[in-house]
């Protein structure tokens, strides 16, 4: 009894929802914010809906939706009872527009091929041809030799034409065999070979009366991102620096971005939004010390399927808790540079499944599995505001633009109109004008903005460890440009000199850039031998060394620059360092670092001395440099 009593419950629940009345709807994109992972996509239409209940079904979605993300609003005379997100695998049978597009290519050039097959195989008939009527003449044949002559001529610009011929349609053949290989290759890419089905979300409304109602539907989705990068312009260390902002966005939603209102937002909505406390540190015997290794400045590797080991192009490749990261190439490679206090890549590529993995190697390959989506459904019931605590809410207050100085530097890209906001956890770009980004997976690089920044310039050199000059912009107030972790593209002199990253998770209040080395520094250390003894005291004995750096400003300007050397530290009480001659250098005793400042005019030179004695027991052996 108790179970015929549930089943007509159950009955009388779904009866009205199946009288539903179900409109299918296409709705238009109008917004996207791009985080650095994931993005939230904005999506409006207006409706006529009738009295009573009804099934709006948004069709054509992207599968990459995440169901706890999706919030309804509605303005009207109506009630929001429920959301639901499905997929529909049907829509596997309906290739994407790129994959439709390659397949009709290919079938062009497939036609072509036929063609020039055809072509050819005329050719050889009208050659055999030839050939076989080439024999004119013969000893009684009454043939002149002048018409003979005349044939064989004929004959022969004939056949030469033809093989010319034949040489032209062989190599057009050639092409088009290039260009077809290259098509189906592009065809056989994992993003072009998965076929995935389309997001559906299902809003269940009731209205007493006809009205017409306007939807917003709001959703966050994977496969999408954006990376901040730089490229830092100096044209003499007498000017101030160029610092262009960029942004590097790409997704592959399977739903295209056209003429939206794009923000850009350094929120990143699947990092956790609370604190964690640190982990009980336990000693005992036994018990090693925690282990971190050489540090690691760059790490390199490739990005492949798991099952075939084709590379995967466009992949994306994170330094987590940041904002540095980067995209795979054609061969599925990537190369980044990494923070002091970065351990962890997360490695993501649409249809599979995202990986995390420690940094313990300058050399690091992946192998993505592929991610079965399976059914989904959320039931969102009644309606209202869906807030990402943390992440997107909060103040908002418009920041003063940084001023570019148009006597000193002039911006030498074009830039987008953008204005940039300020919240209480995240800064946000919007671009002013409608933007389209496609559902490809490439890198599009936008130009945001151009500062002019004021910076000192300062060279460090260590001769010791190298005998280069790394020139250093110190730049104070960088709080207010609100920049974010990434690579810069340093061109100093109007010449590219590499690569540098720029990190702002340094409190300090003065950001250091690394613009690398510039050889118009010399620099040089030797050992004057001449002044290096070793001699007998008794029951010790005594060891000097004496060293000489020479340090040359060969440009133009006058230069500040840091030199870095060192003497030996005693660790036993049996050994005595003594520093004799440090060129007024200051010394630090615990490390023995000696640090020199001074600044050279254009041409000087400067020679620096640095002895040291060290004593020691006779019955010993001490290697010194």
């Amino acid at each position: 009894m108790k179970t015929i009593l549930f089943i007509l419950s159950m009955l009388a629940i779904q009866i009205p929802a199946l009288s539903a009345q179900e409109t299918e709807v296409i709705s238009d994109i109008s917004e996207v914010t791009v985080y650095l992972s994931g993005a939230q996509v904005t999506r409006t239409k207006t409706l006529d809906i009738p009295a009573g209940r009804s099934l709006v079904k948004f069709i054509n979605l992207s599968p990459f939706i995440d169901s706890k993300s999706i919030s309804v609003f509605t303005k009207g005379d109506l009630t929001l009872l429920s959301v639901n997100l499905q997929h529909n695998f049907l829509a596997l049978q309906t290739p994407s527009k790129k994959t439709e597009e390659l397949t009709k290519t290919k079938q062009e050039i497939e036609q072509k091929i036929r063609t020039e097959r055809a072509y050819l195989e005329v050719l050889d008939e009208e050659l055999n041809f030839l050939k076989a009527n080439s024999s004119i003449g013969g000893a009684n044949s009454g043939t002149s030799l002048t018409a003979l002559k005349e044939a064989n001529l004929w004959f022969s610009e004939k056949i030469a034409t033809v093989k010319l011929k034949q040489i032209e349609r062989q190599s057009t053949l050639e092409k088009l065999h290039e260009e077809l290989q290259k098509i189906e290759k592009q065809l056989s890419s994992p993003e072009n070979q998965r076929e995935f089905p389309t997001g559906e979300i299902l809003a269940t409304v009731e209205a007493k009366n006809p009205v017409k109602a306007t939807f917003e539907i709001k959703y966050i989705v994977s496969n999408a991102g954006w990376t901040p990068s730089y490229d830092i312009k100096i044209k003499n260390i007498e000017m101030p620096a160029e610092l262009v902002y960029k942004a590097n966005i790409h997704q592959s939603t399977q739903e295209e971005w056209k003429n939206v209102r794009l923000r850009l937002s350094s929120s990143d909505p699947n990092t956790s939004s609370s604190y964690r406390e640190p982990d009980p540190y336990y000693l005992n015997y036994n018990l090693s010390p925690p282990s971190y290794g050489d540090r690691i400045s760059r790490v390199s590797g490739r990005v492949l399927d798991s099952k075939t080991s084709e590379p995967l192009p466009g992949a994306s490749v994170m330094v987590k808790g940041s904002t540095i990261g980067t995209a795979t190439d054609v061969n599925g490679a990537y190369s980044l540079s990494i923070p002091s206090r970065a351990n962890i890549l997360v490695i993501s590529y649409i249809g599979y499944r995202q990986t995390e993995a420690p940094v313990n190697s300058a050399q690091m390959d992946f192998w993505l599995e592929t991610d079965e989506r399976g059914l989904e459904e959320v039931v969102v019931v009644g309606y209202g505001t869906r807030t990402l605590a943390g992440r997107v809410a909060g103040l908002t207050s418009r920041d003063m633009k940084a001023e570019v100085s148009s006597e000193d530097f002039a911006p030498s890209v074009n830039l987008l109109q953008t204005e940039q906001l300020s919240r209480q956890t995240s800064v946000e770009f919007e671009i002013q004008t409608p933007y389209t980004v496609l559902s490809d997976g490439k890198n599009l690089t936008i130009n945001l903005d151009s500062y002019s920044l004021p910076a000192g310039y300062q060279y460090f050199c260590a001769p010791k460890v190298d005998k280069n000059a790394y020139l250093t912009a110190h730049i104070v107030d960088w709080e207010q440009y609100n920049l974010l972790d990434g690579e810069a593209s340093v061109f100093f002199e109007d010449t590219y000199t590499g690569k540098t990253l720029l990190d702002t998770r340094d409190m300090s209040d003065t950001l250091r850039i690394s613009l690398g080395v510039d050889h118009g520094i010399s620099i040089e250390r030797k050992l004057q031998k001449q002044f290096s003894t070793r001699q007998f005291l008794g029951s010790k004995k005594e060891e000097t060394r004496n060293w000489q750096i020479g340090i040359k400003n060969n440009k133009t300007q006058k230069i500040r620059i840091s030199v870095f050397d060192q003497i030996p530290v005693s660790t036993l009480e049996e050994i005595e360092v003594k520093a004799d001659n440090i060129s007024n250098g200051q010394l630090e005793p615990e490390t023995g670092i000696i640090k020199w400042d001074f600044e050279l005019d254009p041409s000087q030179k400067k020679e620096l001395d640095l002895k040291y004695t060290v004593t020691y027991p006779k019955n010993r052996k001490l290697l010194i440099e």
